[in-house]
């Protein structure tokens, strides 16, 4: 008499449990640095738009002959920025131009989002 074993394919409860545990641990772990990165990321787009702003600032008063104390308006800007656009804060702030002897400044300076001397 032949004796038949059966063989079972697949993975066991306590397999699979483990494998979601581990996945969970990794998601835990990935997730606040992704954001922190995010935050970050966005901060330096910022900083880098200040920078565009007061270089055109820059190039605008001495084209047309303006002093420190001189505010340009953003249309006034934007021949000195590329494609004619005028930057927007990526975490949705907001930029003021300020005078030209004076930094431009963003309204989420205190989450990093600012440049100075």
């Amino acid at each position: 008499m032949k004796m038949r074993t059966r063989r079972r394919a697949g993975f066991t409860l306590v397999e699979i449990m483990i494998v979601v545990a581990i996945i969970g641990l990794l998601m835990a772990v990935a997730i606040p640095n992704l954001g922190r990165a995010r935050r970050t990321t966005q901060a330096k787009v910022c900083v880098a738009n200040l920078r565009m702003i007061q270089s055109a600032k820059q190039q605008w008063a001495l084209e047309n002959g303006k002093s420190d104390s001189d505010t340009p308006t953003e249309q006034d800007l934007l021949p000195y920025i590329e494609n004619e656009t005028f930057p927007r804060c990526p975490a949705g702030g907001t930029y003021t131009i300020n005078p030209v002897g004076t930094y431009p400044t963003c309204s989420k300076a205190s989450e990093g989002h600012a440049i100075g001397r």
